[in-house]
């Protein structure tokens, strides 16, 4: 069944949310801090994570923010703050939905239902990217990717730039696809700081398999990825 993480540092809130999720069917897991619960994303896998606005370590945004820098997980935000502002930023950093205290755990608990339908083909999608492709593992939801099976320490700019030339074994990318890739504007003059990063992940691939080449470089055209053993 799908795992939710509840992060809310009200004991009546989050009884409340654990009672209509577990009614639905739901497994729920309660902490009251962002860091342990940013803690729990990193170790464990969760298909939503509820995420109070107003907790005592760090607020919710900023978890939010910190969450994105290693995982895709859908969050809803709970919060009693009702300012249109609020909800934009809360959106704009990578929420899925917004829910302003006092609320219906009703209709949380479809929202919870809706987010997790609308995701479902991106997690048949990332279950399909999990599998091996030659020596690589790739894990959207955690931003990660595995080489010979050893977890390789990627920025998340590489990580986006692998999983590019991953998803389409032996097509040559331009530097401008691969801007896009990473959602830098060609004109931004970042064009070169790709060959930076695709030299840093040659590195790292290196550092676990020596005699390894995957990446190729196309002179005038760009990049490609092989994934022959």
């Amino acid at each position: 069944m799908p795992k939710i993480l509840i992060v809310e540092d009200e004991a009546a809130i989050a009884d409340t949310l654990v009672y209509a999720l577990q009614a639905e069917g739901f497994v729920t897991r309660w902490v009251e801090v962002a860091g342990e619960a940013l803690a729990l994303l990193e170790s464990e896998p969760f298909d939503l994570v509820i995420l109070d606005v107003g907790l005592p370590d760090i607020s919710g945004f900023e978890a939010c923010k910190r969450l994105r820098r290693f995982s895709e997980v859908p969050v809803i935000f709970l919060t009693a703050r009702n300012e249109e502002i609020d909800r934009v930023v809360g959106l704009e950093i990578g929420a899925d939905d917004y829910v302003i205290k006092p609320f219906s755990p009703r209709e949380l608990a479809a929202r919870v239902k809706a987010i997790l339908k609308r995701v479902a083909p991106r997690t048949a999608m990332e279950s399909a990217a999990g599998e091996p492709a030659g020596y690589f593992r790739v894990d959207l939801m955690r931003y990660q990717i595995h080489f010979h099976d050893q977890l390789l320490p990627l920025t998340r700019h590489e990580f986006r730039l692998l999983e590019t030339l991953l998803g389409q074994p032996g097509r040559v990318f331009s530097r401008e696809q691969l801007l896009d890739a990473l959602g830098v504007a060609s004109e931004a003059g970042y064009e070169r700081n790709i060959d930076s990063h695709i030299k840093d992940l040659r590195a790292k691939l290196r550092a676990v398999a020596p005699a390894a080449k995957p990446i190729q470089t196309h002179r005038g055209l760009g990049y490609s990825c092989s994934l022959e053993r």
